[in-house]
């Protein structure tokens, strides 16, 4: 492979500098038609576009669209965490050493490390390989208007690699907690709070009885956590609160521990605390838990192969945020995540991609696929 650095510099700041934060359409269809364009100049690659309803469109990339089978399935989301506006505040700069810019290693250089490499291999392995490669545009509010179009190609898949970020180390990602999050509203009866208080029945009070109970449910031990992390509610300080809000976000390791903790939830919001209370439950994102099967083992070993072969220094991280590799691991596909180039300061102007490691990256993933078609 001959890789220019600046060329690819020059190819990722059109993808850098457009503002694709989730449900912003027309920044993701700026992303989305720039690789589809790329796709485009390769032979024999067959690009469908996918209606992700309000998130946008997203793409299914084929080699060998006729397959019923995918060798490999690879997964990168166009979408960014940042509001409109903020390339106009930071546009994609670069140092010695790094690359900056919002979305720069989450992820738009994973997905264009996966364009690079699918531009290098041979012919002759592409034809022994089905791959598939699916860019959603609503991973980062939990891929709700992707995972099933996600999960029905996973389905198809012996395989599932994912080009997030290596971690700043250097680490491949074998395991991701689930999450979910909710958002609880708390209905009582508004009254004034020195002439009837007696009237009024307190959303509020409502609201913090939830919490200390949805508190008690976390266990360190187990790594189940939950943490009401927003809340809002009242009108004033002289009136009883008819409405509250809290959004309670989850993390945890075991999908049976979570799934026991969804049913305790909505089973409270049938028994309020507060006579005359009422409470609507809504789960607004949800990913199982990712945790390595015997099969994903072999994967890692295969990984570790080749990234020997390389002199790539790797290792295996589990972390307690969720990506799109939660959602093809639970189907029981083995999976494994971290396979974009190195990058840290995720969801924050402190994002990097660091130089240095994007070449090496491209030549591993290279590499674990040649191996895949051994």
């Amino acid at each position: 492979m001959n890789f220019c650095l600046n060329e690819y510099l020059d190819e990722l700041r059109p993808l850098i500098d457009v503002d694709c934060g989730t449900y912003t359409l027309d920044g993701i269809e700026s992303i989305a038609a720039q690789f589809e364009a790329k796709f485009a100049q390769l032979a024999g690659w067959q690009v469908t576009r996918i209606d992700c309803g309000k998130a946008g469109v997203g793409l299914e990339i084929r080699n060998q669209p006729h397959s019923e089978q995918i060798d490999v399935m690879l997964i990168g989301h166009m979408d960014t965490v940042f509001p409109v506006g903020t390339v106009a505040q930071r546009p994609m700069s670069t140092d010695e050493d790094k690359a900056y810019g919002p979305g720069v290693s989450d992820m738009k250089s994973g997905l264009l490390n996966i364009v690079y490499a699918m531009r290098n291999l041979d012919q002759a392995l592409l034809d022994k390989l089905s791959i598939c490669i699916c860019m959603n545009p609503d991973e980062e509010t939990g891929s709700l208007h992707s995972v099933d179009w996600i999960q029905s190609v996973a389905k198809q898949a012996k395989t599932v690699l994912v080009a997030e970020a290596a971690r700043a180390d250097g680490g491949l990602v074998k395991a991701r907690k689930g999450m979910a999050r909710y958002k609880l509203t708390f209905n009582g009866v508004a009254a004034h709070a020195g002439n009837e208080p007696e009237k009024g029945r307190s959303a509020i009070t409502e609201m913090a009885n939830w919490i200390l109970a949805i508190n008690s449910m976390t266990s360190f031990e187990s790594g189940t956590t939950l943490n009401v992390g927003v809340v809002s509610g009242g009108a004033g300080a002289n009136i009883v609160p008819e409405h509250a809000q809290a959004i309670v976000d989850v993390r945890f390791w075991s999908n049976a521990e979570y799934d026991a903790i969804d049913t305790k939830i909505k089973a409270k919001a049938q028994k309020p605390f507060g006579e005359g209370m009422t409470v609507q439950v809504e789960r607004e994102a949800y990913k199982p838990s990712m945790v390595p099967s015997e099969e994903t083992q072999a994967l890692m070993a295969l990984v570790q192969t080749a990234a020997d072969e390389l002199a790539i220094d790797i290792n295996w991280k589990e972390v307690g945020g969720g990506s799109d590799a939660n959602n093809t691991a639970i189907l029981g596909v083995p999976t494994l995540d971290g396979l974009g180039p190195i990058g840290a300061g995720f969801h924050s102007d402190q994002e990097y991609l660091l130089l240095a490691s994007i070449e090496p990256r491209i030549k591993l993933l290279m590499r674990v696929l040649e191996k895949i078609a051994q």
